[in-house]
């Protein structure tokens, strides 16, 4: 990944405390994957931002190097990796995600 498509990273992500990289947006997932964060994010009434990397190959691609993580969607809570779809689900389930962002967001 060249250094301008990692700083634009860097940038999408220090715009919101909690900002997802998903297909499509929160107003419209563009897969099951993605709509489950949204759904999970949306249930702990969560504000978040999203990038939709349909429409920036770059992007799609950079952030995958950016994380070393190889599926889409990625959350982000400020500025660190969380996880795809499957972490966030299993973290939601036990409680540790609401305990996560609340912390997070208090800071």
């Amino acid at each position: 990944m060249d250094s301008t498509t990692q700083q634009r990273i860097d940038d999408l992500i220090a715009t919101s405390p909690v900002y997802v990289f998903m297909k499509g947006n929160k107003l419209m997932p563009q897969c099951g994957f993605s709509n489950n964060v949204v759904q999970i994010l949306t249930a702990l009434a969560v504000p978040f931002e999203t990038f939709d990397v349909l429409a920036d190959p770059e992007i799609r691609q950079g952030i995958k190097e950016y994380s070393d993580w190889p599926t889409i969607p990625q959350v982000y809570v400020k500025g660190e990796f969380l996880g795809g779809s499957d972490i966030l689900i299993e973290m939601y389930n036990s409680g540790e995600l609401r305990e996560k962002l609340a912390v997070a967001l208090a800071s």
